[in-house]
Order: structure tokens, then C-alpha cells, then sequence
């Protein structure tokens, strides 16, 4: 895969990224957005495919994209088809900061070190050619004024998009009502950013399936409402940490 062009999970991220703050909307939705994401892309490069509400990796060659290999070899481990919503699912490794920290090396995005209440250190990003994130947004735009189907990426993007919550980001207020319902309707155009994209907010409402648990020892209650523990990790990318990186309170 050249780099010539964006993979979607950059894509994203820059629609994500305010270029008035140096933060992401939609923080904590935004990981799931960018796991989603990764997948649309291996299907896009012809690495993986859908099968049913799962996923089966079809050709395990690299990408040359090392955060997609990282992801693909995961997914080819699985030696089984791995469900959407299971993959998505899974502890969140700090995919969002991966993916920042990658737009600075690539000189898309730069760092801006500052301070919160003049202690806290922070960290802001800011678009370095805000041409690419106006392309990325015309895109959609086009799709929502027009109608016409769109491309498998773009589709893909919205469908994400909607996915995450960044719809009353890109199109705020009740002028934007129409175009928010026409952003989620743009999911029925790609299958596999509608499998992703349902699977994300399957994960937010959850909906993913839980693990089986043992009965609990006599004497022993489960509270009310609890939350059975969670799976322990299912094929998330292990991602380069990047010293000091974390450390820094990471913009949001």
C-alpha cells in the first residue's frame, strides 16, 4: 500500500481533529471509530473480508503500513474468523494517541506543548495544511448535498463518522438535523464500514457479548446492575508506545 494516499483511519482522525482547539471530538468513541477504521482499510486493500458479522483475514501479505500489519498479523493469529464487535470491543490501547503521534511524524499534524491551569502539561495538535482536511470534508459534504452514492472509502467515512458521534460536530444545531440524518444514511453504501460502523455502536450501547462466567460462590452476591468483568484482550493491535508520549495529558 503506498502512501501516497490516506488510509481511513487518518482520514478520522483529521475530520475528528477541531482545528480551533488542537483537539478530537469525541474522544473516547473515537478509539473504537479508529479499530473500526483499520479494518474498512484492510478490506479496502483486499487483506481482509467480511464474513457474515465476522471478519477472515484472505490474503495475510503486509501492507506496508505498520499499525495495519500490526493489526492484520493479530487478526491472522486468530487462526478463526473474529467478530466484528469482538475485535472493536477490546481493551483500548491508546489508538487515538498511535495515530496522532503517526500524523506528526508524517507532518500532517504538529504538537503544541502547553499547560492546563498552568501545571498539568498538555499536548494540542494542529492540522499542518488544512487543505486536507477541507478535501476530506468536501467529500462528505458532496455526498449528503447530491445523493449520489459515493465511493467505498467515502462511504466507509461516514458511515464511521456517524459511527463515533461526529455528526453533530461536522453539522452542528438544527440546520444540521438533515444533513446528520443523511450522514447516517450514507452507512447502506459500503457493507463493510455498515458492519463496522454498527459494530462500533454496538460497543457503545453493550451490546457485544460478554464472556461466560462461573456462578459465584455460595454466599457470595453479585450486585444489582453490575457489569460481568471484562473479556480480557481480543485481538487489539499492540502498538508502539512512544516514550514520554504518555506521560503528557493527551488532547482531547
Amino acid at each position: 500500500m503506498g502512501r501516497s494516499r490516506r488510509t481511513l483511519p487518518e482520514e478520522l482522525l483529521l475530520l475528528a481533529l477541531d482545528p480551533a482547539t488542537g483537539t478530537t471530538a469525541q474522544p473516547q468513541s473515537l478509539d473504537l471509530g479508529l479499530a473500526g477504521a483499520q479494518l474498512v482499510e484492510l478490506a479496502l486493500a483486499g487483506r481482509i473480508a467480511p464474513d457474515g458479522d465476522r471478519i477472515a483475514v484472505v490474503a495475510p501479505r503486509p501492507t506496508g503500513d505498520p499499525t495495519l500489519d500490526c493489526a492484520l498479523e493479530l487478526l491472522r493469529r486468530r487462526g478463526a474468523p473474529v467478530r466484528a464487535v469482538n475485535w472493536i470491543g477490546g481493551p483500548r490501547l491508546g489508538l487515538r494517541q498511535v495515530y496522532l503521534t503517526h500524523l506528526e511524524r508524517c507532518g500532517m499534524v504538529a504538537a503544541v506543548a502547553g499547560q492546563m491551569c498552568g501545571v498539568l502539561p498538555t499536548t494540542r495538535y494542529q492540522a499542518t495544511d488544512n487543505e486536507i482536511s477541507r478535501e476530506i470534508r468536501a467529500r462528505l459534504d458532496s455526498a449528503i448535498r447530491t445523493g449520489v452514492p459515493p465511493d467505498p472509502r467515502t462511504a466507509a467515512l461516514a458511515a464511521l463518522a456517524h459511527a463515533v458521534g461526529l455528526g453533530k460536530h461536522l453539522y452542528p444545531g438544527n440546520e444540521g438535523r438533515s444533513s446528520r440524518s443523511r450522514l447516517r444514511d450514507l452507512i447502506r453504501h459500503d457493507p463493510m464500514g455498515g458492519l463496522v460502523a454498527h459494530a462500533v455502536m454496538d460497543v457503545q450501547n453493550g451490546a457485544a457479548a460478554q464472556p461466560r462466567r462461573a456462578p459465584a460462590p455460595a454466599g457470595r452476591q453479585v450486585a444489582p446492575g453490575a457489569r460481568p468483568a471484562p473479556e480480557p484482550a481480543r485481538g487489539v493491535p499492540m502498538q508502539p508506545r512512544r516514550a514520554g508520549t504518555m506521560a503528557r495529558a493527551v488532547a482531547h
